[in-house]
């Protein structure tokens, strides 16, 4: 038996990761698993809150026959001090799998490493691969699959989900504009890297030069979790970077909008963007769902061979 994890993106090859993405489509449609995971049970550790991650891994472990058990940081004694290698390999004598939700990268990756169960990164603070894996497909439904005529533009704060959206377009291929204030961009690391791969990832300063001709305009929260002590300073700074109408009208006509959410509606969106018909905000968190499902199906498939 092999063990495949899903930590990172860039882990995958692009047809992997569109297969993956069809698969999702035809559950979103009614599709029956190839893969009935009757019996099967995943963990889901979490030292982070969430909504969306925690419901659509939950829901989609059901819809495939098998059951998902939520894990706080409390229910563990990785509280009181026992390792995560430890924590990894007795859960993968209980489990069959194994999401974290967490801070430290580190923590995952370790997780992995000791894990001889499918290990799923939920959420660090580097990356976040769930979501952009599932951005993808809400871009695919409108956009369709010739990603080389796809420019994303992603407006605001460099973080975790800006770094998994450039490992998407240098694995994917479609062209991807950050536009951050200064100290606030993504990972050195995985904007070079990616980069060398993908030419048409680039950073720019200015919002409104970035958005012009964007075919899709995504924004995430200026004060993430554990950016909580930067609040002020956060909001001062990324206060000329909202996605209002005054911006999206350099964008494409038949531009999408994009959110990871939770969003504080009036810092980087405006409600009139968020709720307008441009607006993809709330397919994009139900198709978290329709990922999470096709993700489990296929790491379980690959683990039985």
């Amino acid at each position: 038996m092999t063990k495949k994890d899903f930590i990172t993106l860039t882990d995958y090859k692009a047809e992997t990761l569109v297969k993956i993405i069809k698969r999702a489509i035809e559950f979103k449609k009614g599709s029956h698993p190839s893969c009935e995971a009757g019996g099967k049970v995943l963990a889901m550790i979490f030292t982070k809150p969430s909504t969306r991650t925690n419901v659509s891994f939950f829901v989609a472990m059901q819809r495939l026959g098998g059951q998902a058990m939520y894990l706080g940081s409390e229910a563990l004694q990785l509280s009181r001090g026992e390792t995560i290698g430890d924590t990894a390999k007795t859960l993968s004598r209980y489990v069959d799998a194994v999401i974290i939700r967490t801070f430290s990268h580190f923590d995952a990756v370790a997780l992995s490493e000791s894990a001889s169960v499918p290990v799923i990164n939920g959420l660090t603070d580097l990356l976040h691969p769930c979501q952009a894996l599932g951005d993808v497909m809400t871009i695919c439904e409108k956009k369709g699959f010739d990603f080389n005529k796809i420019k994303m533009v992603y407006i605001g704060d460099g973080n975790n989900v800006c770094n998994s959206l450039i490992n998407a377009a240098g694995v994917l291929g479609f062209k991807l504009t950050v536009a951050s204030p200064e100290g606030f961009e993504p990972s050195e690391d995985v904007f070079e890297k990616m980069e060398k791969i993908n030419p048409d990832i680039r950073l720019e300063k200015d919002p409104h030069t970035a958005v012009s001709d964007a075919d899709v305009i995504y924004t995430d929260v200026w004060v993430s979790m554990g950016d909580e002590d930067e609040e002020e300073i956060r909001k001062k700074t990324f206060s000329k970077y909202q996605v209002n109408k005054s911006l999206v009208s350099k964008a494409k006509k038949d531009f999408i909008v994009m959110h990871c959410l939770p969003a504080n509606r009036g810092e980087e969106i405006t409600d009139e963007i968020m709720d307008g018909k441009n607006s993809a905000i709330f397919d994009q968190a139900e198709n978290r769902l329709h990922i999470q499902q096709a993700l489990l199906e296929y790491l379980f498939k690959e683990s039985e061979k």
